[in-house]
């Protein structure tokens, strides 16, 4: 009786095994995920990467060791992290995160040397059907949005990074010449003037960035300035900086990260 209900137990477990549900990710034209949301399911993406800088954002997350196993260890992998006007600029503060890996629903920089190609992601994972985007506010109010497309997204009004000049993070409005618009799990840039505006991103390494507490005493008083230069505020306190809109700011000569 005892071998018998072994027998019964393993091959429930096998059953259950064989009844996870696949989901098979169409990297452009999108796939419904409403049906997949919570559920943990055996993914297969081909998601096709140039080499140089590409946006990417998943339905899931991968840990920092998947990204390396996936692109290569020598990848970058950014997140932004702010936003501020440098003049008739708009600067985008891109952050290395690569540390803390791929989070569902969040839109990415990453940096691919591999040879141009589709490359595979296969794994278990917890699929989730959220937005996927990042919202920050300039100084003059402008307020810039980085989303990731779930489906196909025409690109009229929206800044991209083209994949024939991407040695560079180079964000470059799409005009209605551009038929193909943004793919699935590719992001893209929204302005809320909607004017034309050039899109300047800068790039900060994770060892270059800081916290407050680590270099400002109990009760100190600093300055704080953008990584332009421009003072925003004067005489402040650690709890004050912190409260800060998320930028990476200057704080007695070192690159402070608010988030």
């Amino acid at each position: 009786m005892k071998k018998l209900f072994v027998i019964a137990a393993m091959a429930a477990f096998t059953l259950g095994a064989q009844a996870q549900e696949k989901l098979y990710l169409n990297t452009y034209n999108g796939t419904n995920l409403a049906k997949y949301d919570g559920k943990q399911c055996n993914v297969n993406v081909n998601r096709y990467m140039f080499t140089g800088w590409n946006t990417i954002a998943l339905p899931f997350s991968m840990t920092s060791d998947e990204v390396n196993d996936v692109f290569g260890y020598d990848c970058r992998l950014e997140r932004l992290s702010g936003v501020e006007d440098n003049g008739q600029d708009v600067v985008l503060n891109f952050v290395d995160c690569k540390a803390g890996g791929i989070e569902a629903n969040t839109p990415y920089m990453l940096y691919y040397t591999g040879k141009e190609a589709s490359v595979k992601i296969a794994k278990e994972a917890e699929i989730s059907d959220g937005k996927a985007a990042l919202t920050f506010t300039t100084q003059s109010g402008e307020t810039v949005t980085m989303q990731g497309a779930k489906n196909q997204v025409a690109g009229n009004g929206l800044y991209g990074v083209l994949a024939r000049d991407n040695s560079e993070v180079k964000f470059v409005s799409v005009g209605e010449e551009n038929t193909t618009g943004f793919y699935a799990t590719r992001c893209f840039i929204r302005l809320s003037s909607g004017t034309a505006k050039k899109l300047v991103a800068r790039h900060v390494a994770q060892e270059e960035t800081t916290s407050i507490s680590a270099i400002a005493k109990k009760g100190e008083l600093v300055d704080v300035y953008t990584l332009s230069g421009a003072k925003v505020a004067s005489k402040i306190s650690a709890d004050q900086v912190n409260s800060l809109r998320p930028a990476v700011y200057i704080v007695k000569g070192q690159k402070v990260v608010v988030k």
